[in-house]
């Protein structure tokens, strides 16, 4: 029982599914862990009595032969802006700080139905913008506690990668998912837009906004996102195409599929981890088969372009309490700003531009299956609030380069670790695939994670 909260989301489920062990035991340990490394403060609320509950009625239905799902039992964790009934969710806010639900978000219903047990809810930025609001204590990297975790998911990658949770979820606007992926060395899977329902999530910014799986494996990601997919009829921008079973991702061959590959793109003011990290990936993929080519990455006008639209409908997602109560907000409060200052036909003239970066990546994705790059351009930043990572943040268009264009795209892109070198944080290697590619980012991940072997875990005992 030492070990087990560092097994991935799928072997502890097949643990739990044979009796093993049972799901009373896991999620009991798991929260024995959370309160021992409270230090690391991923954790907004630990819903302990919710999820022992949850734990007792999967072993009572798996004992009965009724497994739900391939995560039947599992202890997870949710973004707190994610809507849980009855459970506070604050957003990260001070304004939403005494929120509670009457309702679930539908991830949350999906993934409850499936039969996971709920932990608890995870600490992120304020409203998912860019640093947590002053009255937050911000989580700590696991790796080392002068790190960045990586915003705005930042108690999702913490949790997921420090062993406080087998799988969670986050949010991406314009990173949020695949920069703690990053920060933290573990897997980030940002869905289509569309793919997966939005409702019951406190938008950033309602047409950039995706929710998505932050695990430890690939595998993990892919049966999380096999729960959370499809039509909801709460919320109609959410696709009608049929889900796939993304356990049959490998069938595709290979040998079949091209790699696109913009080396200015890639190389241009990136950290050498990173791209160290690309290039060697892409020396296992010539070896699985795959084909590199060459790909022009249209990323400038998305990444100069993102605050502007992100201002505009994170101001409509806040018009009931800013400004008049601009005093409880923090940092988020000077996008609130920017937003209400665009004018229409500056906001007009952006989503021209987005149609654009569309169709250009349209035609990329006719010359290769799959594009590679990194999830984020700068490695072994330090926590929030120093001057390093204060100018990264500043250098927005730098910052956003490898994440913004495919937020106002909608891509699918799965960030995935690569090697530890001397027990620092892996560098991570990002694929994004064209609209619905998930089950081509899933079998890729899974070749890069099998000829990668596994990785060590954050050194905490």
């Amino acid at each position: 029982m030492s070990d087990i909260h560092y097994l991935d989301a799928m072997t502890i489920a097949r643990k739990i599914h044979k009796r093993e062990i049972s799901s009373v035991e896991t999620t009991e340990a798991l929260l024995s862990r959370i309160e021992t490394r409270s230090n690391l403060k991923a954790y907004v609320t630990v819903t302990a009595e919710r999820a022992l509950a949850d734990a007792r009625r999967a072993d009572l239905e798996i004992a009965e032969g009724n497994i739900r799902s391939p995560l039947h039992g599992v202890p997870i964790a949710y973004k707190d802006l994610l809507a849980t009934n009855g459970i506070k969710t604050t957003s990260g806010t001070s304004v939403y700080a005494d929120h509670v639900p009457d309702y679930d978000a539908t991830v949350v219903s999906r993934l409850a139905a499936a039969g996971t047990v709920m932990l608890g809810k995870l600490k992120l930025t304020e409203g998912a913008f860019s640093r947590h609001h002053p009255t937050v204590e911000i989580p700590q990297n696991p790796w080392g506690k002068n790190l960045w975790t990586g915003v705005s998911s930042s108690g999702s990658g913490v949790a997921t990668a420090a062993g406080l949770c087998f799988g969670s979820l986050g949010t991406d606007t314009g990173g949020s998912i695949r920069f703690p992926a990053s920060s933290n060395g573990v897997v980030g899977l940002k869905p289509t837009w569309g793919r997966v329902s939005r409702y019951g999530a406190f938008p950033l910014a309602y047409s950039l906004d995706h929710i998505g799986p932050i695990t430890r494996t690939v595998d993990d990601a892919a049966a999380m996102l096999q729960i959370i997919a499809g039509l909801d009829p709460n919320d109609p921008t959410s696709s009608a195409k049929p889900v796939p079973d993304y356990f049959l991702a490998n069938e595709t061959e290979l040998k079949t599929l091209r790699i696109g590959y913009d080396a200015a793109y890639v190389e241009e003011d990136t950290s050498p981890e990173h791209v160290g990290a690309i290039k060697d990936a892409m020396d296992v993929l010539r070896d699985l088969g795959c084909e590199i080519v060459p790909v022009n990455m249209p990323w400038h006008a998305t990444s100069e372009n993102w605050a502007l639209t992100t201002g505009v409908e994170a101001a409509h997602a806040h018009r009931e309490t800013f400004p008049e109560r601009r005093d409880e907000y923090g940092a988020i409060a000077g996008l609130l700003d920017l937003g209400l200052s665009v004018t229409a036909e500056t906001y007009m003239q952006i989503e021209l531009e987005r149609r654009n970066l569309i169709a250009q990546l349209s035609a990329m994705f006719s010359q290769c299956d799959v594009m590679i790059c990194p999830s984020m351009p700068l490695y072994g930043l330090p926590n929030e609030g120093s001057p390093e990572t204060d100018a990264a943040e500043e250098g927005l268009a730098a910052m956003l380069k490898f994440t913004a264009p495919f937020d106002y795209s909608g891509s699918p892109t799965l960030s995935i670790p690569w090697k530890s070198v001397n027990g620092a944080v892996p560098a991570s290697v990002q694929l994004v695939g064209p609209d619905l590619g998930e089950h081509l980012l899933i079998e890729l991940g899974r070749a890069l994670e099998s000829a990668r072997g596994e990785l060590a875990h954050p050194d905490l005992g």
